[in-house]
């Protein structure tokens, strides 16, 4: 098990109010609330951002990079993620927002759109040419790929072999700026403007590579207010920058990446609830007939990050209506597999959740949780501090929480110590 989890979802703790608003909504459970104060169990977490979007006191922060860090490198390249495009009314040329990101510093723009278009064609022909493998999951949503590693062991071999698009366009903006420029890779930033905090953390810490290409990750909702009176300036000339079209700048909203692969047989699912139910339908083989999946943790896909600023069914609806003035797709590669395409290390099983060191203390400590439900009331209320009363049983065997955490079953004991002490204080009168 790896010793180490980067994170970009953090708590404040100064914020943080103790509610029971974030462990009730944790897919993972990965929060508990212990001295009024909430507590993130980095092993757990898949920094989905399901806490920052309900967290009422804004406890919960994501972190990322400052655009500040433009003034790190000699030549920078900005990676807009298509979900971008949908945060602005009556956009209906790319071209405006790509030219108002080098107003704002950038020397260069690659679209991560057209990278998409590239993983979709080395997927469809990855699914013909491997049809007993099938269904195969996409590995774009970063959320989704750590929730399998840790939950769903048994689907990793589902999980397609290509890295997700944001990687393949680092790698693809740095080759070109190189040739460009003549600079050493490595005075190159290459910065990518992510929607959610899952991306920032694949990119801190990727799963699937060694290493990553992007140098920095920025927020949609930190750039957004500074391109506004720059895409003012240019709409009336903006440059021609675009390269890519409709199947790319879909992948932004849910079911873009799977209408990419050209087939009916395939299965679309946004909401990390709605992800998981999916993935254990899948684990009891209830899918039979399916090419593909496509899972996104946010609601409406990409464009429902939590480091967006338009509403997700809003923002879904203004990526359709673009994608119409878009040609179907502008990177054509054939049966090629592009360099840095394939994921070069395995994605492994974190089995985050066991209990014991060896099989028989997990028995042991199993025996004893089962124990511990059937004194506990069932009533899932998180006064506690943790979601459920499964939950608190687990932390108990775990040693990390006590028995009169539950409350209603503290309430109890003190009730019946009460009826003893009068009782006894009766028969001594």
């Amino acid at each position: 098990m790896s010793s180490e989890f980067y994170h970009s979802v953090h708590l404040d703790v100064d914020l943080c109010m103790g509610c029971i608003n974030c462990i009730k909504r944790c897919p993972t459970q990965a929060i508990r609330v212990q001295n009024s104060k909430a507590r993130i169990i980095k092993e757990f977490c898949i920094d989905c951002g399901e806490c920052i979007r309900i967290c009422p006191h804004h406890a919960k922060t994501a972190t990322y990079d400052s655009l500040d860090v433009l003034k790190d490198f000699e030549y920078t390249v900005a990676l807009p993620a298509p979900s971008l495009y949908a945060q602005f009314n009556h956009l209906d040329d790319v071209n405006i927002v790509l030219s108002a990101l080098r107003l704002l510093g950038f020397d260069d723009v690659y679209e991560v759109s057209a990278a998409a278009e590239m993983i979709s064609e080395m997927s469809r022909n990855h699914i013909k040419e491997n049809p007993d493998s099938k269904p195969f999951i996409s590995t774009a949503c970063p959320s989704v790929v750590r929730l399998i590693r840790v939950r769903f062991p048994n689907l990793i071999d589902h999980l397609l072999p290509f890295v997700a698009p944001i990687d393949l366009a680092a790698l693809m903006a740095r080759k070109k700026a190189v040739q460009l420029t003549g600079l050493n890779p490595d005075q190159i930033g290459i910065i990518f403007i992510s929607p959610c905090p899952a991306k920032v953390t694949a990119c801190k810490e990727p799963l699937g590579s060694e290493t990553s290409n992007i140098d920095a990750v920025v927020a949609i909702k930190e750039v957004y207010p500074r391109l506004l009176p720059l895409m003012k300036t240019v709409c009336e000339n903006p440059d021609t920058n675009a390269i890519s079209g409709r199947i790319g700048v879909g992948w932004g909203g849910s079911g873009g990446e799977a209408a990419g692969l050209l087939t009916d047989s395939y299965l679309a699912a946004d909401g990390i609830e709605n992800v998981i139910r999916v993935l254990e339908d899948l684990e009891d083989q209830k899918f039979t007939d399916l090419d593909f999946i496509e899972l996104n943790a946010c609601n409406g896909g990409c464009v429902g990050g939590v480091l967006c600023v338009e509403n997700p069914y809003v923002a879904q609806a203004k990526l359709k209506k673009l994608c119409r003035y878009l040609p179907i797709s502008r990177n054509h590669i054939g049966k090629e597999i592009l360099s840095g395409a394939l994921l070069d290390k395995k994605i492994e099983y974190e089995p985050v959740y066991r209990l014991g060191s060896n099989l028989s203390e997990s028995i042991a400590m199993m025996a004893k949780i089962d124990e511990l439900c059937k004194k506990f009331p069932g009533l899932d209320c998180g006064f506690c501090g943790a979601p459920t009363c499964r939950a608190l049983a687990e932390d108990i065997a775990r040693g990390a929480a006590v028995e009169s955490d539950c409350v209603p079953l503290f309430r109890k004991s003190m009730k019946n110590l009460s009826e003893i002490i009068s009782l006894s204080n009766r028969k001594e009168e």
